[in-house]
């Protein structure tokens, strides 16, 4: 099931929002993830929005590869690196920011991708136990 569907990605502008100014977030070069639980049924457990700045790669083929490259990293490592760690009913909105300075290969996408959802179901570990939502 390496799919990106249409709802997997976050468009709504309200939970947009709401991910920015109440969502906790980390840095793992070159990505800025940051992330928050909502108490919303969805078909599947995240949705992701994925964000290339125009300020550092002024070109739009440049921005365009690399969300290209980082949504195909994301599509691939999904299902055996987040899904099957995160239980509940609850959605996950997620934004992946890409703060580097160069295009980089698609082989460290993978890695970085891999570390990213590492942190991810270990910060999300520790949210869903434990620590309450405004705690963060």
């Amino acid at each position: 099931m390496n799919t990106f569907n249409k709802e997997e990605r976050l468009c709504s502008r309200k939970l947009i929002d709401l991910l920015f100014k109440s969502g906790s977030s980390f840095l793992l070069y070159p990505f800025r993830v940051s992330y928050l639980y909502v108490d919303t049924e969805h078909k599947y457990p995240v949705q992701v929005v994925i964000n290339v700045s125009k300020k550092r790669f002024k070109r739009a083929v440049d921005r365009n590869l690399i969300k290209r490259r980082t949504r195909e990293v994301y599509r691939l490592q999904k299902q055996t690196h987040l899904y099957s760690s995160l239980s509940g009913s609850k959605l996950l909105l997620l934004s992946v920011q890409f703060i580097g300075k160069q295009i980089y290969d698609y082989s460290f996408f993978e890695k970085k991708m891999s570390g990213v959802f590492k942190k991810l179901v270990a910060a999300v570990g520790t949210t869903e136990t434990g620590k309450n939502e405004g705690d963060n």
